[in-house]
């Protein structure tokens, strides 16, 4: 299991080792030690989510308030994804940065979003499965979003499927709806920088 640091400061590309044979494959997609190590302190689980996703679903830009923000680790166990991390905190050396990892039953990878960061994902085939892993249960009245497509930020998302077919952005109402970053940074909805630095350090103390 390999953790490469992206862009984003906080977030965390993660390849599995896997193991084939006739019968198919096995890998093992988190091990608390290697996280620990990478991170700095303990992956606290207390809600596991699935989605599944029709070709372009569009999901996010979500975050959550900080303390105590919801870190996700993120997969796809069948299908394929183009999932993003965006720096979201103000004061932050890279705010407005985002990044990318793409996740599929191919390379299997996942990728670590900690506390404070925004989150979202394309589908590239219909029926993309997203296993998440989150640090924080649902609290919708601490949850908020970004538009995705929004232009401030400027994410280079996917224009063609995985099979090469032309790819059409479909969001939700409600993410539909959201607002730009700089929207969201005057009405007082993103982190603050030090925030997340400070509940990050009572975590690794």
């Amino acid at each position: 299991m390999e953790f490469r640091e992206l862009a984003v400061p906080g977030a965390w590309e993660i390849t599995p080792r896997q193991f084939g044979d006739p019968r198919g494959v096995f890998l093992e997609w988190f091990r608390s030690a290697p996280f620990g190590d990478a991170t700095g302190h303990a992956f606290d689980l207390q809600q596991a989510n699935l989605s599944v996703s029709a070709k372009g679903v569009l999901r996010g830009i979500h975050f959550a308030d900080v303390p105590p923000g919801q870190a996700k680790y993120v997969t796809c166990a069948r299908g394929a994804v183009l999932d993003v991390v965006v720096d979201i905190r103000v004061g932050s050396p890279t705010f407005g940065t985002w990044d990318s990892v793409l996740l599929d039953d191919v390379d299997r990878r996942a990728i670590y979003l900690g506390e404070g960061l925004g989150h979202a994902f394309m589908s590239l085939e219909d029926d993309s499965t997203v296993l998440y892993l989150c640090s924080a249960g649902y609290n919708p009245g601490r949850e908020h979003g970004i538009h995705p497509l929004d232009e401030t930020v400027g994410i280079d998302w996917p224009t063609q499927a995985r099979d090469g077919s032309p790819i059409t952005p479909q969001l939700s109402e409600k993410d539909a709806a959201a607002p730009s970053l700089r929207e969201a940074e005057a009405q007082g909805l993103l982190p603050r920088a030090e925030d997340v630095a400070q509940y990050l350090a009572s975590l690794r103390g």
